[in-house]
């Protein structure tokens, strides 16, 4: 079932203070959505996103909330259903990436419990806030889930991120198949596996065999337009599409070649990340 429009809904975006997460809020607040909720760690950044999106038609909700503490989505989750009610839109898009390692040379291990938990296990426990309510509900609902395409092909150098992007994964895409087979045709869910995006997050990372870094506007363009049409997967571009195809046909070793001879086992080698 395609949904033509946000008008009249109530959206949520986590990680919506700056990058793809105010893009996406920008989007529903243009299409005429009721309430736009926005969810971040960052107080500052938030506010003033807040106010920008302010007085454009939309009811802006904004919520301090650190998504990797299960209690803080909780608490954060009931106070919306208290102040906004039950949401019909949920956007699972906060994220974040510590690299440019090898696995073994982790100094902090705080890191992957804080990589697991923001872009694994947070998705999760938001969704089953809210999705019960959509199960539940009569009117066509979403809910989109960045993952990435490190969670379609192994990488050196990001072993912990493309491991969490792994279980986002294949976590979305199993919700997918539940909600089919329950019957619950008007909740769709859409994964979206993008290779590296300008967002400042990634900087440092290099683009491979025609495979620029993406632009902000298009991935959320695409992302938003697969999400209303109900679509389950989205990977982008299509090399990225390409190199999964090949990852599940080649041996192993010949897959290892073809992947270190495009460049995609060395475009985090130069990986810096968003600076503070």
């Amino acid at each position: 079932m395609r949904l033509d429009t946000v008008a009249g809904k109530k959206v949520l975006v986590t990680g919506a203070a700056m990058g793809l997460g105010k893009l996406f809020a920008e989007r529903a607040v243009r299409e005429g959505a009721a309430a736009v909720v926005l969810w971040d760690v960052n107080e500052v950044a938030l506010k003033g996103t807040a106010v920008e999106l302010a007085g454009r038609g939309a009811r802006i909700h904004e919520f301090v909330v650190d998504v990797s503490d299960r209690d803080a989505i909780a608490a954060a989750a009931a106070a919306v259903r208290d102040e906004v009610g039950d949401i019909d839109i949920l956007v699972n898009n906060a994220g974040i990436v510590r690299g440019n390692t090898y696995f073994w040379e982790t100094e902090n291990r705080a890191d992957i419990d804080k990589t697991m938990a923001i872009n694994s296990l947070a998705p999760m426990y938001i969704t089953l806030e809210f999705l019960p309510a959509m199960v539940h509900g009569a009117g066509e609902a979403r809910v989109l889930n960045i993952a990435s395409s490190a969670g379609l092909v192994a990488n050196p150098r990001m072993s912990v991120y493309a491991a969490s992007k792994w279980a986002a994964l294949g976590w979305s895409d199993s919700v997918r198949l539940e909600l089919e087979q329950a019957g619950h045709d008007h909740v769709k869910v859409t994964t979206v596996c993008p290779t590296y995006i300008n967002t400042g997050m990634f900087d440092g990372a290099k683009g491979f065999w025609l495979t620029p870094i993406l632009q902000q506007d298009d991935v959320v363009d695409t992302s938003w337009k697969e999400m209303k049409q109900g679509n389950p997967l989205v990977v982008l571009p299509w090399t990225s599409r390409l190199n999964r195809a090949l990852s599940g046909i080649l041996p192993l070793k010949l897959r290892d070649l073809f992947l270190d001879t495009v460049g995609v086992y060395h475009s985090m080698d130069d990986f810096t990340g968003r600076k503070k």
